[in-house]
Order: C-alpha cells, then sequence, then structure tokens
C-alpha cells in the first residue's frame, strides 16, 4: 500500500506544484516584489511594505508574466524526491483508527528531521524569481550556497516551524475521530432495527469525506502560521532566526494578517487531497475488516 500512497503522492506533487510555489511565494517577505511596477511607482519606498500584496490570481498571472510557466514548477525536483518519506509520515500517522500522541508525534519529528534539507532547497528554488531569458539557480547550485553561507546547519533552517506544524495534525484527527465517531453513533440510533450495522454504503463514505475535509479545513486554518514563518526562516539571506523571533518581527512589520498569507491557496491545495486519503484508507480499513 505505501508504493501506492508514493505513486499517488508523486502524480498529486506534479499536479500541485504551481499551487505550492503561489503558496511560498505569497508566505515570502519578498511578496512585494511582486507587485507590478505600475502600482510600486505610485507609492513611496516607507509605504510599500504596507501595501496590500497581491491575491492567489494575480501572483499567478504576474509569475507567468515574468518568468514563464516553467517558474511553476520550480522546486519539483526535490518535491518529488521527498514524496516517498512524507507518505510514509503521512501513512504512519494513518496506521490506526485511534491514534494516540506517539503515533501520532514521533514518525513526524523522524520524517522532518530527516527531510528538513529536501524541503529547504525546494523552498529557495521556489523563491528563486528570475525573469524570462536569465539562468535559473539549479538544486546543487542551491545545495552549494547554503553550504558556503551558514554551512551543514544552514540545511536545517525552519525546522522548529516544521515540529510546531506537528501540532496541525494532532487536531486535525483529534476533530476528524470526533466528527467520525457522531457520523456513527448517529447511523447506529437510526437504524437500531438493522441486524449488521457494520455494513457501510456510499453515503458513509461520503460522510468520512466531509469529516476529513472539515477537520483537515479547522486544523490548517488554526496552525497556519507556522508554514508562513517557516519559508520566512528559510529564506537566502534572512533577517529571521528563530521561530518566536520571526514570529514577532511579522507582527511587528507587517501585521497579524501577514501570517495568514497563501491560506486560500494552501487549503484548495491540501483538502480535496486530505479528504480522498482519509475516504481511501476508511475504505480500505473496512475492505481488510471485510
Amino acid at each position: 500500500r505505501s508504493r501506492e500512497d508514493t505513486c499517488g503522492g508523486t502524480v498529486g506533487a506534479i499536479l500541485t506544484c504551481p499551487l505550492e510555489v503561489v503558496k511560498t511565494r505569497l508566505q515570502s517577505s519578498s511578496v512585494t516584489l511582486y507587485i507590478s511596477e505600475v502600482q510600486l511607482s505610485t507609492v513611496n519606498g516607507a509605504s510599500v511594505a504596507r501595501m496590500s500584496p497581491p491575491g492567489p490570481l494575480n501572483c499567478l498571472k504576474l509569475i507567468l508574466e515574468k518568468e514563464g510557466p516553467r517558474s511553476l514548477f520550480r522546486g519539483l525536483g526535490p518535491n518529488l524526491v521527498g514524496v516517498a518519506p512524507s507518505r510514509y509520515d503521512h501513512y504512519s500517522d494513518n496506521i490506526t483508527s485511534k491514534p494516540d500522541l506517539e503515533h501520532l508525534f514521533f514518525p513526524g519529528f523522524t520524517a522532518i528531521t530527516a527531510t528538513n534539507p529536501i524541503w529547504l532547497i525546494k523552498t529557495r528554488l521556489q523563491l528563486d524569481a528570475r525573469n524570462r531569458g536569465e539562468k535559473r539557480m539549479s538544486a546543487f547550485e542551491c545545495v552549494r550556497r547554503v553550504y558556503q553561507s551558514d554551512g551543514l546547519r544552514g540545511f536545517y533552517r525552519g525546522m522548529s516551524a516544521s515540529y510546531a506544524g506537528i501540532s496541525e495534525t494532532v487536531i486535525h484527527f483529534v476533530i476528524y475521530e470526533s466528527i467520525k465517531r457522531k457520523l456513527i453513533e448517529s447511523k447506529a440510533n437510526a437504524n437500531m432495527d438493522d441486524e449488521d450495522e457494520s455494513v457501510k454504503d456510499a453515503s458513509d463514505f461520503v460522510g468520512m469525506m466531509l469529516a476529513a475535509a472539515t477537520s483537515k479545513t479547522c486544523a490548517t486554518s488554526i496552525a497556519y502560521p507556522h508554514e508562513v514563518i517557516r519559508t520566512r526562516l528559510r529564506e537566502e539571506g534572512s533577517k529571521y532566526r528563530s521561530f518566536f523571533q520571526t514570529l514577532n518581527t511579522v507582527i511587528r512589520e507587517e501585521g497579524y494578517r501577514a501570517l495568514y498569507r497563501g491560506l486560500t491557496t494552501h487549503l484548495v491545495r491540501q483538502i480535496p487531497n486530505t479528504a480522498i486519503m482519509m475516504c481511501t484508507y476508511e475504505l480500505v480499513v473496512y475492505l481488510l475488516n471485510g
């Protein structure tokens, strides 16, 4: 099953890469660079940082105009390399229908620590904005630049924010299990005269998909600031040094709304994937126990 999960993760990574690039650009401190020159010429330098950043569609349009379609697939190589361990992490999170803290935390910490260098390179490549015709930074060049500027420690920037992101998984499963339990109780009460309550129909799996989508939306919305902080920590030559220092700096300089830049794009990418993944898991468990 892990092989199929990895294949699915690979296809998903390719199809959603443009959304990932747009989200990363919106999360970055250089998001104002994607505002058109016409807008920038109408304001003085002091007010640029306080300008409203472009929305997802506008950011997508600017990337296509200035950098070309290929830029929407920046960082895809490292993303594909990281699919297998990250899929394993997701699968290990789902190994039990009633996960405890051990099953939620320890696989997450292990996968994050092992794969952080891959995701750092991916983020750097996605933030490497170059106009059409300019030579783009390769993954190997990116590795060399990270090592020259920060040494081995540089490959683990943003890891603290990723650890904080494990809370999203915990919240997601707590809410999901609660909704799932309510659905099961509701069906049991409605079918008290049914001799075989274990039989599931299509409506049960639709309910599971809605439960997964709801729980993931809530968890992502609550824990999303860690995504922005992680991107800022991974920026090249960044002024951001630690989790709380970055959190305070972003709030002070850009306001609380900056902690939720790219949230819409992230939800569009994550919610359908999570709903399908959880429904598939429930179906597999049902068939195996059938």
